[in-house]
């Protein structure tokens, strides 16, 4: 009995951290008045205030932010309306997104501008597409690509393809749990160099980048509009706050 007794309060802190790191765990650790649970509203839902994008394509409408192509809008490069509030480096963002059936999408963190070529980033994605083909997945935008596609925890090495080290569900599963045409609720959490990408509460991709020359530790937050057929996204209750680093 007393063997079994010190098992159980070993594993009594591990379940505690594996809690502490869920959105819903993040969202109660800070109740001071003025901050919702810790969180720092990035989007006040009647002008851009710090996020700075091609106005041909973004707009503000009803209280969200609203990136849109149409057959007489067209864009030839992906289009990011970019957060000048600062450069997250360990955080958890939070937002509301819905997006048209042939949309693609995407929250981009970590990010860097391309030079030459306005309101284009690199960096890494949640990707989001109105089919749920992809949201959810890890995707590094003019990078190195898929990193983790929803379903996979991976993790990254110098000079390799990601190699993939666990699974938190079907991917077909998992896309059950998004709502095609409604709103949803995306959250990341991102400490050091490890990423999770959360779909209504769901853990969808994780991933580790010990790759030292392409990993980035901090950057730009942006929401992508991306190149292709007519389509329509719509962002609500952006919500970002700092975490401890790991």
């Amino acid at each position: 009995m007393k063997k079994k007794y010190k098992t159980t309060c070993l594993a009594v802190p591990c379940l505690i951290m594996l809690l502490a790191s869920t959105p819903d765990a993040l969202r109660a650790q800070d109740d001071r008045p003025g901050r919702q649970h810790g969180f720092k509203r990035l989007f006040d839902g009647k002008g851009f205030g710090e996020w700075s994008g091609d106005t041909a394509v973004w707009r503000v409408e009803g209280g969200t932010l609203v990136g849109e192509v149409t057959p007489t809008r067209q864009i030839r490069t992906n289009s990011f309306l970019i957060w000048r509030g600062g450069r997250p480096a360990d955080f958890a963002f939070e937002a509301e997104y819905r997006i048209s059936e042939h949309g693609n999408s995407g929250v981009n963190y970590r990010s860097v501008e391309v030079p030459g070529i306005a309101f284009a980033v690199k960096g890494y994605q949640l990707d989001i597409d109105g089919a749920n083909t992809y949201t959810g997945q890890n995707y590094e935008e003019r990078g190195r690509g898929f990193l983790a596609m929803r379903g996979q925890q991976a993790v990254l090495e110098a000079g390799a393809k990601p190699r993939v080290t666990g699974s938190m569900g079907d991917g077909e599963a998992l896309k059950a749990k998004i709502r095609s045409g409604e709103w949803n609720t995306l959250q990341l959490v991102v400490q050091g160099n490890h990423m999770r990408h959360y779909i209504n509460g769901v853990l969808m991709s994780e991933a580790t980048d010990n790759d030292p020359s392409n990993r980035k530790m901090e950057g730009l937050l942006c929401l992508q509009v991306h190149t292709g057929p007519s389509m329509r996204v719509e962002y609500r209750n952006l919500r970002l706050k700092t975490l401890r680093k790991r």
